[in-house]
């Protein structure tokens, strides 16, 4: 079991930010956050997200014209900006991450791909916040940008495809609102 400090940090009071201290994170932290989240788990190992951490001026000015307006502040800001996509040709790496499936071809099988793609990187992109909250950073996912804009500008060749962006560095509390609630169990939740 965790302790009490230990879930306040990845759950309860764990917020996402929209405002950041002035203060740096480093690429040995961003390393750690990739480090941890590699071991979680996804379907059959195929670890289909790929990580792009937006850090320099001249990148952030890059993801600008694909942020929604309410975005671009939080973004600039931030010390870094992850885009989190999904490698849509993430089964060529299977013969090394899964190779029990070696023999199982993806070939002409779009629809398999995408929804393997888009459900196990949106899952790590989940663990990606809960390392990086973990080795205390702050975040704050983001969907509000223009993906055909960015994939565009990050992803030419169109192997990768963006799902959402992830701000991570230091949040101001001084800037947070209260706590938004939350549905109660029996709202959310049955066993049967």
């Amino acid at each position: 079991m965790l302790s009490i400090s230990s879930l306040e940090t990845l759950f309860t009071k764990a917020r996402s930010h929209k405002a950041w201290k002035d203060k740096d994170i480093t690429t040995e932290q961003i390393h750690q956050i990739y480090d941890l989240l590699k071991l979680a788990p996804t379907s059959s190992n195929t670890c289909p997200a790929r990580f792009t951490f937006i850090r320099s001026e001249e990148a952030k000015e890059r993801l600008k014209p694909s942020l929604d307006e309410g975005n671009i502040n939080k973004s600039i800001t931030a010390p870094s900006v992850a885009i989190i996509s999904y490698d849509s040709k993430f089964y060529e790496k299977l013969s090394c991450l899964s190779p029990h499936m070696k023999s199982i071809s993806w070939e002409g099988k779009e629809q398999l791909i995408k929804s393997t793609a888009e459900l196990n990187s949106t899952l790590q992109g989940a663990y990606f916040m809960m390392a990086a909250r973990s080795i205390g950073l702050d975040c704050c996912p983001m969907l509000g940008f223009n993906k055909e804009i960015l994939n565009q500008e990050f992803f030419p060749d169109e192997q990768y495809k963006s799902l959402f962006l992830c701000g991570i560095g230091y949040g101001d509390d001084t800037k947070l609102h209260p706590r938004a609630p939350r549905l109660e169990f029996n709202e959310a939740c049955s066993i049967l």
